[in-house]
């Protein structure tokens, strides 16, 4: 859903220059309604994988639709509160870290998912039955778009594996832990709602064994469209299999559970975008090179994972099409498509780059020393800065000069 036309982008491009990202805030509205219609006649919480993109006005944003958070550190919880989130509403599922960071996400009163035994057991010797926490399973099923975007299989860092629960229960017991909540995350761009069945699957077993249970997390991972005929999760389907699962497996403890999602990419992957200018066309035996002004430093996904994004020419819309091999001007190879056939290319010509909401600028960076963009948000008509880009003061102020 493209709300923004070639106008409006190059209006954008010439008031706050290039690379610029762009925000489309009707877009997350939009999707999160899809998740809250589909999903209105079950006790449902949603809470916005904050890792996706952190910029505070769209966590405002998030927040204003009544939506929760979910993070994946302890400054994305301090990030949650300011931005006005109440301690209840954020989540905080830790993976690998200091037990100190859990700590302080306990001092902070918000929603805490642990992740291993080693940090289980620290937790429950200190805080015991007085602060209720969650437990990250890992459901040991492959699931996910890549590879490295799949967290839920028998090699995956990601929780405690569910064949431990022997374990887990005997530290329960110990401790007299107050575990809230079950979490299990298979993976990202999951098309398939069997997948959230099966894990739902694995947790019913469990279930029973954990007595003061009120909410059991299936994670996120719902996949959104990249090409055009591409389809994203079916969310009223996926709400009539988890109410179906739900219905033919009534909490045996006797109390109904509330289910969680923590959708990241699914709300503002498709409201992001990335506008780049053209510096140089170079034309070799191969390929026909498009080189821009931005690279891996600030989109780094399609070199990361192999991933697509939807690239066009809005300068020279109409112009009849030839591929190219369309990169960055990083010192590295950086490559954002090969022999992608796009409106005939000019120097000086405005690209855009689609879904690049999710991981775009969240995982950009400063290598060559060169510069972070700005960001932009459209809201009710109005375009707002927010985030200023970089100037050469921000390379230097962290470093100690002697």
């Amino acid at each position: 859903m493209n709300t923004i036309s070639a106008e409006q982008f190059k209006s954008l491009a010439a008031q706050f220059g290039t690379p610029l990202y762009v925000y489309d805030t009707a877009y997350i509205t939009a999707q999160y309604e899809k998740l809250t219609t589909a999903f209105a006649k079950t006790d449902t919480r949603f809470f916005y994988a904050c890792k996706a993109l952190t910029n505070i006005n769209i966590l405002k944003h998030i927040k204003s639709l009544g939506c929760n958070i979910d993070c994946s550190s302890i400054n994305e919880v301090k990030m949650g509160l300011l931005a006005g989130f109440e301690p209840r509403n954020i989540l905080y599922t830790s993976n690998g870290i200091h037990f100190s960071e859990i700590e302080e996400a306990q001092s902070l009163g918000v929603n805490i998912n642990i992740d291993s035994l080693s940090n289980l057991e620290k937790f429950g010797q200190k805080y015991g039955h007085s602060y209720p926490v969650g437990i990250r399973l890992r459901p040991n099923i492959m699931a996910g778009g890549n590879i490295k975007i799949s967290t839920g299989h028998d090699k995956s860092k990601f929780g405690i594996p569910a064949t431990q629960v022997d374990e887990i229960l005997a530290m329960v017991d110990k401790d007299d832990l107050f575990i809230q909540h079950l979490h299990i995350h298979t993976g990202s761009d999951l098309k398939d709602v069997a997948v959230f069945v099966k894990g739902i699957e694995v947790l019913f077993d469990l279930i029973p064994h954990f007595k003061e249970l009120s909410s059991i997390d299936l994670g996120g991972g719902f996949k959104v469209p990249y090409k055009d005929g591409d389809a994203e999760t079916d969310i009223p389907l996926l709400a009539q299999k988890v109410q179906e699962a739900f219905d033919n497996h009534p909490n045996p403890n006797g109390k109904p559970l509330q289910v969680w999602f923590e959708p990241g990419k699914f709300l503002v992957s498709g409201a992001g975008y990335l506008l780049a200018g053209v510096n140089v066309l170079k034309e070799t035996a191969a390929t026909s090179f498009v080189g821009l002004n931005t690279g891996f430093n600030h989109l780094i996904r399609p070199m990361f994972y192999d991933a697509y994004h939807k690239i066009e020419n809005i300068s020279n819309a109409g112009a009849p099409e030839k591929e190219y091999s369309i990169v960055g001007n990083i010192c590295e190879t950086d490559t954002f498509a090969w022999d992608r056939s796009i409106a005939t290319v000019r120097e000086g010509d405005l690209l855009v780059f689609h879904n690049a909401g999710a991981y775009g600028f969240e995982m950009s960076s400063n290598f060559n020393s060169r510069f972070k963009p700005a960001e932009v948000m459209l809201k009710n008509g109005q375009a707002i800065l927010i985030r200023k880009r970089d100037v050469w003061e921000d390379l230097v102020r962290n470093q100690v000069i002697r």
